[in-house]
């Protein structure tokens, strides 16, 4: 399933399934595609936080962390989204427009399985930040 829902940043699909979300957006299939979740219990199970950055990673917002092991997650807390969210340990997230393109609404919400949000609305997305043992890097 394909799901098509505000997130907390932007529009976004939204799936377990990898392969399907990158043909959807014509992208290489190997491409990888961040992970959005509300859990930290679910964050434990995908990736070691680096002690350095414990604190900063349980207070941002609408910032997703690529960790030392490659892996972007990005944790939704005190936004709508997280309602959705909450029925899923975690999800692909990725933006809602076909590959180096801009969004448009009528394309998403045709090739969507689901919408989950009727009102949609293009927000800025979410910063991106590297971390290794004792280093961050700013992405976006």
């Amino acid at each position: 399933m394909i799901y098509l829902a505000q997130t907390d940043t932007t529009v976004g699909f939204l799936s377990k399934n990898l392969k399907k979300l990158n043909t959807l957006k014509n992208r290489n299939q190997d491409q990888p595609c961040l992970i959005t979740t509300t859990k930290f219990s679910e964050l434990k199970k995908l990736v070691r936080v680096p002690k350095y950055f414990k604190n900063l990673v349980r207070k941002s917002k609408k910032t997703t962390f690529i960790y030392p092991n490659l892996q972007a997650i990005r944790i939704v807390k005190d936004h709508p989204h997280e309602d959705f969210l909450k029925n899923w340990d975690w999800l692909f997230s990725t933006s809602a427009n076909k590959h180096g393109k801009e969004f448009d609404e009528i394309w998403a919400k045709n090739v969507a399985d689901k919408i989950i949000d009727q009102k949609l609305f293009e927000g800025n997305a979410s910063k991106i930040l590297k971390l290794s043992k004792k280093r961050k890097r700013k992405i976006r």
